[in-house]
């Protein structure tokens, strides 16, 4: 039996070398059968290893390198070489921290960018930073699925939001005007509200046993002929309503006097309105001499102890003329018919001792663009100026639309009605009343 040489232990790892001197030609022979076709852990094809390779030893060296491969994906890489393995991991982490640096450096372009790397085990690394920024920055433009789904089940209801009117500013053309004081105006009409009351009328004419509401009803209308005579202001003609009123109301008048109260009456508001008031004799002559001047300079005194000379009072023309400033942009037919309305209210005794002069102005602009068929019937910034709704006025308006309609059929007491019939006032007293007022 043939004896076999011992061949010396290597170190392990070792590659042998070709050159190496032969130890004799059966040891070669056997070590290249021995060795063929086997590649070291590291896949070269000329490095062999010096151990014996036996089958089992063989099989062993397979299933590592299978398992290795399976694992990491790529080829096992030598023990001697984990120093560069290290140094590719570091250098690796250096490149995605660079790369994660520059995409944060820009948070705001058009679309997200993801730095990729890839690790000495060949796994890829993204950053994503760009668009978690780009995604925080958009989810404040989207609107939440609670807000959709309820303007949906609103839509489906039929619930919609108004857009809330806005009021106009009325005096916005007078800011430059020193005679309309803007900067008070507001705090003036307040003022006149809260002194309204004191001087309002209560009911009287049950405390007058030889007049009535009639004979007060001509009296308004005789005075309303001398008004237009003389010329005089439209205050005037308010302010003597009120001053007649108020002087009936505190003191028992006959019936033959009654006239001579209203000579008076209408004497003093023109000395306190007018620049250019009448004599008392032209009144004398308008009375037909039926009275004498000392006879209405004596009365002038009687009314003003009474009233205790207060004439600074809100009368409904105050009212009326800011009312219908509120009415924007209001035509002169639109002015027309409130004057119309108002004056032939305030001939009517119920008018006055109902409601309140500011409601009297309101309810007359009310009517009146329900007359005119103006749209709307009111509007937010009336109701804002006026401090009434259209609800609250629509009594006083049926009211005043009656008297329009009493007025066209009457026969007598036409002043008024002839009055605005004239072209220069529009002829707005021969237009149909307000048809809304009618039928209620």
């Amino acid at each position: 039996m043939e004896a076999r040489a011992v061949v010396p232990a290597q170190p392990r790892g070792a590659v042998k070398v070709k050159n190496e001197p032969a130890q004799g030609r059966n040891r070669r022979a056997l070590g290249d059968i021995g060795n063929y076709g086997v590649r070291a852990l590291d896949g070269k094809p000329n490095a062999q290893i010096s151990r014996p390779m036996t089958r089992s030893f063989r099989a062993q060296l397979l299933a590592k390198e299978q398992g290795a491969v399976e694992i990491n994906k790529n080829p096992v890489v030598p023990a001697l070489d984990n120093r560069v393995a290290i140094n590719r991991r570091r250098v690796t982490v250096k490149k995605v921290a660079e790369a994660q640096k520059k995409v944060d450096d820009k948070p705001n372009s058009d679309e997200s960018k993801t730095a990729t790397t890839t690790n000495s085990e060949g796994e890829k690394i993204e950053s994503v930073s760009g668009r978690r920024s780009r995604e925080g920055s958009s989810r404040k433009e989207v609107k939440t699925l609670t807000s959709i789904l309820t303007a949906r089940s609103k839509a489906a209801c039929g619930v919609t939001v108004k857009p809330k009117p806005q009021i106009v500013n009325i005096d916005a053309a007078d800011v430059h005007d020193e005679l309309a004081v803007v900067e008070y105006i507001d705090d003036i009409y307040q003022f006149y509200k809260l002194e309204e009351g004191e001087s309002r009328v209560r009911n009287y004419m049950d405390s007058q046993p030889e007049i009535n509401a009639r004979m007060r009803s001509i009296l308004i209308d005789w005075l309303t002929e001398v008004h237009s005579k003389f010329e005089l202001m439209p205050e005037t003609l308010y302010l003597t309503i009120n001053i007649v009123d108020r002087y009936l109301s505190r003191t028992f008048v006959s019936r033959r006097e009654l006239q001579l109260v209203g000579i008076s009456s209408m004497l003093i508001a023109c000395k306190y309105e007018e620049i250019w008031a009448p004599q008392v004799n032209d009144f004398i002559c308008l009375s037909d001499y039926a009275y004498t001047g000392e006879q209405i300079l004596a009365i002038e005194k009687a009314i003003l102890g009474k009233l205790e000379w207060y004439l600074t009072v809100p009368t409904p023309y105050v009212f009326l003329v800011r009312f219908i400033k509120a009415s924007v942009s209001p035509d002169k037919e639109m002015e027309n018919m409130v004057f119309f309305l108002a004056e032939i209210g305030l001939m009517h005794y119920p008018t006055i001792i109902l409601y309140c002069p500011s409601m009297i102005a309101a309810a007359a602009v009310y009517a009146a663009r329900c007359t005119l068929a103006k749209s709307p019937f009111w509007s937010e910034t009336l109701k804002h100026h006026t401090g009434y709704s259209e609800e609250q006025l629509i009594n006083c308006a049926k009211l005043l639309v009656d008297c329009h309609m009493a007025a066209a059929a009457e026969s007598k007491l036409r002043v008024i009605y002839c009055k605005f019939s004239n072209p220069n006032r529009g002829s707005v007293a021969l237009f149909t009343p307000a048809k809304c007022f009618q039928a209620t």
